[in-house]
């Protein structure tokens, strides 16, 4: 197989002769053979079928045809929506929408269609029929204790694409395994598949199931979840009514797209009105429970990326950083680097240690650090 950026990777599909004969889910199927570790399906008119290895996209060969066309791509964007009316609409109205898509036995997908030039393309998140492990994805030991916290708020933050889905699985599998509780999760759309083992749970899909995040949490607060996981704060309303079911003691669990969990902070009292900030402020200091980035760095070997997790706890010192605001010599930063015994840790520390054990090389460690400069010096030393 060629390795991601270099040559197309050539799948056969047996008695085919052309890309408009393929079926939809040959298609997907015949992608995902191209490697194991496939993360992303994408379609685009004027270029071949692509998948994403390793964070690289590489095209697959597709016999008849070189490149798919704005024909080729509706019609596959029209399987993968099939009968959502709602998702329909959506893509007319507001230019894209994002539904999920199954192929049994195989994997499922949280598809986005969206309009561009005037045509369709699409990006298929693969997501794995097994629901991951904190040991599977190799993350901090001391992340387990995170299930056996009973109220408040946990977020789990990062860029698109650093694995922020596949943690809070994680942590809902954890949970629903130890606990006997009710789990109630809100996604747009479902992902992983989650069975009732020890606890219940209630899966909520946007569009199928509720018509948006607000008001399926409104829903929420009258469902006696002692869990609720929503799959992405979007907006100030959902922010708002996370805040309010933490302070009525339910877990509340949920993913931002923020590079650290100072940013993450600074994030969530910046989307209220300045007069409101100080009271947001004492609300998230006091049900804020974890704040956990994430970011996947390349290894020098080429093989699977590596989760680097920075750790943000509640305690005295990074309550009273949310409460007051960060200032010299008070940051959540140094609140975190005086915390190590508590389990906390930050991005450079973990990337330094990555770089001396020679799993990442010194130009990838410093190209995802937080500060570069400050970690150039310390391996420096």
């Amino acid at each position: 197989m060629a390795s991601p950026g270099n040559s197309p990777i050539a799948i056969a599909f047996e008695g085919i002769s052309d890309t408009g004969s393929i079926p939809t889910p040959v298609l997907l199927a015949g992608m995902l053979r191209a490697s194991e570790k496939v993360s992303d399906l994408m379609f685009s008119p004027g270029r071949p079928p692509q998948v994403e290895i390793h964070g690289q996209l590489t095209a697959v060969e597709i016999p008849g045809s070189s490149t798919l066309s704005a024909d080729d791509t509706r019609r596959i964007a029209a399987d993968l929506i099939g009968t959502n009316k709602q998702a329909i609409n959506t893509l007319r109205e507001q230019g894209s929408c994002d539904v999920s898509y199954g192929l049994p036995g195989m994997a499922r997908f949280r598809v986005n269609v969206f309009i561009q030039r005037g045509s369709c393309a699409i990006v298929m998140r693969v997501i794995p029929t097994v629901i991951p492990t904190f040991s599977s994805l190799r993350l901090p030991a001391q992340l387990e204790e995170v299930a056996k916290v009973r109220n408040g708020i946990i977020l789990v933050t990062g860029a698109t694409g650093s694995g922020k889905s596949s943690t809070l699985a994680a942590l809902i599998d954890c949970i629903n395994s130890q606990h006997c509780y009710h789990v109630l999760t809100i996604e747009d759309p479902i992902e992983f598949l989650h069975r009732h083992k020890k606890s219940t749970v209630h899966q909520r899909e946007l569009h199928s199931d509720a018509p948006n995040f607000s008001m399926a949490l409104r829903a929420a607060l009258r469902q006696a979840p002692r869990v609720i996981m929503v799959g992405e704060i979007r907006d100030r309303e959902t922010l708002d009514i996370l805040l309010e079911a933490a302070e009525n003691g339910q877990l509340v669990l949920s993913s931002m797209n923020t590079i650290d969990t100072s940013k993450t902070v600074e994030r969530i009292i910046g989307s209220f009105p300045a007069a409101e900030q100080q009271a947001v402020r004492e609300r998230l200091a006091k049900t804020f429970r974890y704040i956990i980035a994430q970011r996947l760095i390349p290894r020098t070997d080429g093989g699977d990326r590596i989760a680097v997790v920075e750790i943000l706890k509640s305690n005295s010192r990074t309550r009273d950083c949310v409460e007051q605001g960060e200032r010299p010599g008070r940051t959540l930063l140094d609140a975190i680097k005086a915390s190590g015994s508590e389990g906390m840790q930050h991005f450079d520390s973990e990337i330094a240690k990555l770089v001396r054990s020679g799993l990442v090389d010194l130009e990838t460690g410093l190209c995802f650090a937080s500060n570069a400069t400050v970690l150039g010096q310390e391996l420096a030393r």
